[in-house]
């Protein structure tokens, strides 16, 4: 099949896949997009597939939910926070939420966070049969400082995503050949995929460390999970408080309460748990109705 050669798919999903499509309509036009598949995500809050449908439609631009695609025209495609293989023959441009080789595989982003990384940022590299081992194009990167929430982690993310695909897009449309080079597999890491036990707090842990969890698990994600007097909650914000002597340090058990917010004890320093919310109700459970009380 001859494959259009100045046109662009794009495979796209959440607010970076949105962001991309913004900007690439704002710099180019949109003749230059043959499709755009979009699939929804039930894990975060908005997940911009509605979003990404209407910019579509907007632009008269060819808008196809996952489960009805059947195959790409182009010669180049962009997968944006994309969760499946893509078999078929295009060059597929996968962008990364790390800077390559480090962090390869799932929930980069995230554990960029949680593990206090002073950079953040993006690789563009073309697809292979490999796990993200692919040549890179192009890389972007921005120092960050804590306390740092993930919604904005990824609104900076998704600005250097639009600056990325652009970039590289104008090349692809001007038919300039994409350089890339190999992966040095001596800095490789990997980031293992989440799941719902990895939401959970381990109150062991230093109050920094548990801090940088609550924030790289907030919204849009469901929140870090802990267990309230035995309720389920979700733990979406919190302020490290100094740390005073405690002869018997059982961490997990509340120490002060100030302003009605629970300080709890870690396995060093104290935390005050300023929102918090029943797992089920999604009511705040502050202020506790008892003193005496324990996360684990």
């Amino acid at each position: 099949m001859h494959l259009i050669m100045n046109k662009i798919t794009f495979f796209l999903m959440s607010e970076k896949g949105y962001s991309v499509l913004e900007a690439f309509i704002s710099r180019f036009s949109p003749n230059y997009i043959d499709q755009v598949i979009c699939s929804k995500d039930p894990n975060v809050a908005n997940d911009y597939f509605e979003g990404i449908k209407s910019l579509c439609i907007k632009n008269d631009i060819q808008f196809i939910n996952r489960r009805d695609f059947h195959k790409i025209r182009t010669n180049y495609s962009f997968a944006i926070s994309w969760q499946w293989l893509i078999h078929h023959d295009s060059k597929i441009i996968i962008i990364h939420d790390s800077l390559l080789p480090k962090y390869r595989g799932f929930a980069p982003l995230v554990n960029s966070l949680i593990n206090g990384e002073s950079e953040i940022g993006a690789t563009a590299i073309f697809a292979n049969s490999e796990f993200d081992k692919g040549e890179i194009i192009l890389q972007k990167k921005i120092t960050i400082s804590y306390p740092i929430k993930i919604k904005y982690a990824i609104e900076l993310i998704s600005n250097l995503y639009a600056k990325m695909v652009i970039e590289i897009a104008d090349n692809i449309i001007h038919q300039k050949k994409l350089n890339a080079t190999k992966q040095d597999e001596k800095n490789a890491s990997y980031s293992l995929w989440r799941d719902e036990d990895d939401y959970r707090i381990n109150w062991n842990h230093s109050s920094n460390v548990i801090k940088r969890f609550i924030d790289a698990l907030s919204l849009p994600y469901k929140g870090a999970f802990s267990f309230l007097n035995e309720m389920p909650i979700r733990i979406l914000d919190s302020i490290e408080v100094a740390d005073v002597v405690i002869e018997n340090r059982t961490p997990g058990k509340v120490l002060f309460i100030h302003d009605n917010f629970p300080v709890v004890v870690c396995g060093t320093g104290l935390l005050k748990i300023t929102i918090a919310i029943d797992d089920v109700s999604k009511e705040s459970v502050l202020p506790i109705n008892k003193f005496r009380s324990r996360f684990n």
